[in-house]
């Protein structure tokens, strides 16, 4: 398959991004602003996106195309067209396409710069000084594209992450969460093009991980920092500093976060009723289901005792779409699991974890849910 991204490579590099290239001489100043986070593309139409990707490369003036978030067409989608060819070719999954185009999205605004941020350069901004290649490299988008996705491989556990978490795993960027604003756009890109090759799936391996429920927006790929992640280390049973209770969350559900927090330092206990958890007896603080009860039956919600029977509680909930108030559980199974805790929005989850450890507040990303339960 190394010929297609080679055979892409010339298609692209003619005519149409030598023209782009020509007239995009782009200042350092120019390129940095790349780096600003300056908003949210959602709802995108990927039939549409398919529709206009398609009119491009059959030959269509970049005027006559239009897809929100690209303002130049004509160059922009082939050098996507070039990214997806690069992937194939690579034998990289559909996800880590749709990283490499977000990416690119967020470092370029998918143009081939000539400069950028000190030695910048290129689709993904990379930089001779920091051993990506040289500056004549680092401008061929296939070599560009080749280098990204072969440091993207190299991190562990890249298709289990989020499309903002692995490409700043690359990128190690100043604006962490800014890559999130592309992810939407990236994917219809990703696959308006790959339906442009008829073969692309001939060399794909056996088990693809990267599924489609997992490459579509992860909680809404444009919720940068919701994973609890912006907030940075956490200090057992503190509140993280600049959170709040969402504004949003509903009046019971405020009521249950409220009085959880007041638990926030006790000791865990298994078995502990929750009833008096700052108290002397031991048996009168937190366990993770306890902890759940106790703050549900303060907002007049009344709960099971055990995280056993909690999940089947309310009503199950996309991990996705959680709100404050929301019970999530991991360890064990989905039909039997062994931890409970409680979403209170921001990307932060309040829970007693284990012996000798305190109810305290940790960042969603921490967690391997299994399934989330709404109880109002």
């Amino acid at each position: 398959m190394k010929w297609l991204a080679a055979t892409i490579g010339v298609v692209v590099l003619s005519p149409l991004l030598l023209a782009g290239t020509a007239m995009m001489m782009a200042s350092s100043s120019e390129a940095t602003t790349t780096a600003s986070f300056s908003g949210c593309l959602t709802g995108i139409d990927t039939g549409k996106v398919t529709k206009e990707v398609t009119k491009l490369l059959d030959g269509a003036s970049g005027k006559d195309v239009h897809i929100q978030g690209l303002d130049l067409p004509a160059e922009q989608i082939p050098n996507a067209q070039t990214i997806v060819a690069t992937g194939i070719s690579l034998d990289v999954p559909k996800k880590g396409q749709i990283i490499a185009i977000a990416t690119a999205m967020q470092e370029s605004r998918l143009r081939n710069l000539n400069s950028g941020d000190r030695d910048s350069l290129g689709l993904f901004q990379q930089r001779p000084s920091q051993g990506w290649g040289t500056a004549q490299q680092i401008r061929d988008p296939v070599y560009a594209s080749e280098r990204f996705y072969k440091a993207l491989l190299k991190v562990d556990g890249w298709q289990q992450m989020k499309v903002v978490q692995a490409a700043q795993a690359v990128q190690k960027s100043g604006y962490p969460h800014a890559y999130a604003q592309w992810e939407d756009l990236a994917t219809a890109l990703q696959k308006a093009i790959a339906a442009t090759f008829p073969n692309a799936d001939k060399d794909k391996p056996a088990k693809d991980t990267a599924k489609d429920e997992d490459t579509d927006s992860n909680a809404g790929g444009c919720a940068p920092g919701k994973d609890g992640t912006s907030f940075g280390r956490i200090p057992e049973g503190s509140v993280p500093k600049g959170y709040t209770i969402p504004k949003d969350s509903g009046p019971k559900a405020r009521k249950a976060i409220e009085w959880a927090m007041h638990q926030l330092g006790t000791l865990y206990q298994w078995g502990g009723s929750c009833t008096n958890a700052h108290g002397p007896d031991p048996m009168d603080r937190c366990d993770c289901s306890s902890l759940m009860q106790q703050a549900y039956a303060h907002a007049g919600v009344t709960l099971t005792r055990t995280t056993y029977t909690q999940v089947g509680e309310g009503k199950a909930v996309s991990p996705k779409a959680l709100k404050p108030g929301d019970l999530i559980f991991s360890r064990g199974t989905a039909a039997r699991p062994e931890h409970v805790g409680m979403y209170i929005g921001e990307g932060l989850v309040i829970e007693a974890p284990r012996t000798t450890k305190p109810v305290r507040i940790t960042p969603l990303k921490d967690w391997t849910i299994l399934a989330a339960r709404r109880v109002l």
